[in-house]
């Protein structure tokens, strides 16, 4: 009998989840305190590698159309721009590009492919209870009303954001610390004199306001307020002192200000679950890491977790792994994460410097490396996450040396293919959260994806054939896009490793 999954939290981690486990048949539950789906967001965009796990479970839909490919950002001191990069553009090896689009659009993409595969969010049902024993997770759950009631699962799943009831629930630990006391936002409509493929930041004077174009004639503009303000600030309070101060440091008038849709107050924090398990129980998405949202890495880290966990939940709901195979999601992904939060808290510590040896640190060392395009391109290649690799994880653990190409642990490059039926396709857009036997030709691709699927099952596993070359070596990927396993023409190599994965000793 396949096992049962109940996800809190129907964010883009959660929802991307939900259809991972709905394409393969898991009986899977999504549930969310709030009232309804969310109409405003702090994510803006989607990074390549974002983009492409969307694109393996079918969920991309209309985004790339819907949104904006580019984004020139400056930071200026005055009315003196210290440093412009270009983000999202497509590079000679990085052809894929950044979807610049509200975080709100993304999610309602989701829902679509959701409700598609006859899955819907339970919305106003907040988690208040839970109790897991040998064979699952017993959980109390709120309405709106007030009415409690059980429900039970094989799995309980956290996608429920940085205060998660799921991760304080299970007992896990959430340390960090504070970026930025706090920041106040607002998004308005508004005719203002800036690049609408643009932000600019101003960063003098110990703190940051930034401006940032989005869809329509809507603009973003984010700041730090001065010490001493009170705590609890009205949505025209927060506005006013927003406009004020970008009125001030932009020199910008606000007589074309139209409409305010949206303003809030956030704080900025780097924290890091210290696990990511605990028994039957698992965290996904800012339930497990909160970072700044420099580098735009908050959304696709979460996309990137849920398709992580999925392939390994399948499989152990399937009863064709142990449970064991689910120690992996943690030992890929929270070094992962780490990263992540170090790369972007130096971001905010570099930019936003608090004392005089620091200011001019930036100013005479990084900004002038940071110019170089070089780097630049470099720092935009990090941020696509297409680098990522899990060599040395628990699934890639050999230091090998390989032929040329990637990997086991690195993701494999979106080459064309052929599939048994003759029709060209790209990897990424074949793979549909499955794995993927590539090979050289049609006899070798059937012969081991024979082989695979006697591990997994045969609904799983897609063969392909490489549209250019003759090598007879035989790659297996792994259904997050990630080299499993590389060698020559032989399966019950590739049944081996298979094994050894799924069933360790």
């Amino acid at each position: 009998m396949t096992d049962t999954v109940l996800i809190a939290g129907a964010g883009p981690t959660g929802l991307a989840l939900a259809i991972h486990l709905a394409l393969h048949d898991i009986p899977v539950h999504v549930i969310d305190a709030a009232p309804s789906p969310a109409t405003t967001s702090r994510a803006l965009g989607l990074q390549p590698r974002g983009a492409e796990v969307l694109e393996r479970i079918g969920a991309l839909g209309d985004l790339r159309e819907r949104s904006q490919r580019s984004l020139t950002m400056s930071y200026n001191e005055g009315s003196r721009t210290v440093l412009r990069f270009q983000v999202g553009a497509a590079v000679a090896d990085l052809p894929k590009q950044a979807l610049l689009i509200s975080q709100a659009e993304v999610e309602g993409t989701l829902r679509e492919r959701l409700a598609g595969l006859g899955v819907e969010v339970e919305w106003d049902t907040r988690l208040v209870a839970a109790q897991q024993d040998g064979k699952g997770v017993t959980v109390t759950v709120r309405s709106a009303g007030g009415e409690e009631r059980e429900l039970r699962a094989d799995w309980l799943v956290g996608c429920d954001g940085a205060h998660s009831m799921v991760r304080k629930l299970a007992g896990i630990a959430f340390p960090g610390r504070k970026l930025i006391e706090r920041l106040l936002m607002v998004d308005v409509r508004a005719a203002w004199p800036f690049d609408r493929n643009g932000s600019t930041t101003w960063m003098e004077a110990g703190h940051m306001l930034s401006v940032t174009a989005l869809p329509g004639d809507t603009w973003r503009v984010f700041t730090e307020p001065p010490p001493g303000l009170p705590d609890e600030l009205t949505e025209q309070e927060i506005t006013e002192r927003v406009l004020q101060e970008f009125s001030h440091r932009s020199g910008v008038g606000l007589d074309t200000v139209s409409e305010v849709t949206w303003a809030s107050e956030f704080r900025l924090h780097r924290r890091l679950a210290e696990a990511y398990r605990r028994g039957r129980i698992l965290l996904a998405g800012d339930a497990a890491h909160i970072q700044s949202p420099s580098g735009g890495q908050g959304q696709n880290t979460g996309l990137g977790d849920a398709e992580n966990l999925a392939w390994k939940l399948v499989l152990v709901a399937r009863g064709r792994a142990d449970q064991r195979l689910l120690d992996t999601y943690e030992g890929e992904r929270r070094p992962l994460a780490r990263n992540v939060l170090r790369a972007t808290s130096t971001a905010v510590d570099i930019m936003l410097p608090d004392t005089a040896w620091k200011k001019l640190l930036r100013d005479r060392v990084v900004l002038p490396v940071f110019r170089l395009p070089a780097v630049q391109r470099r720092l935009w290649l990090a941020a696509s996450q297409l680098g990522i690799s899990y060599r040395g994880g628990p699934l890639a653990p050999s230091s090998h040396r390989w032929s040329p190409g990637p990997r086991p642990g690195d993701r494999m490059p979106d080459i064309r293919c052929t599939g048994l039926d003759g029709e060209q396709t790209t990897f990424h857009a074949a793979l549909e959260g499955r794995w993927a036997v590539v090979a050289g030709d049609r006899r070798q691709a059937v012969r081991h994806a024979e082989a695979a699927a006697a591990q997994v099952g045969a609904d799983l596993v897609v063969p392909l054939v490489r549209a250019q070359g003759t090598s007879e070596e035989v790659v297996l990927v792994r259904p997050d896009g990630h080299v499993g396993w590389r060698g020559g023409p032989a399966p019950d190599r590739l049944a081996a490793w298979l094994n050894q994965v799924l069933w360790p000793a």
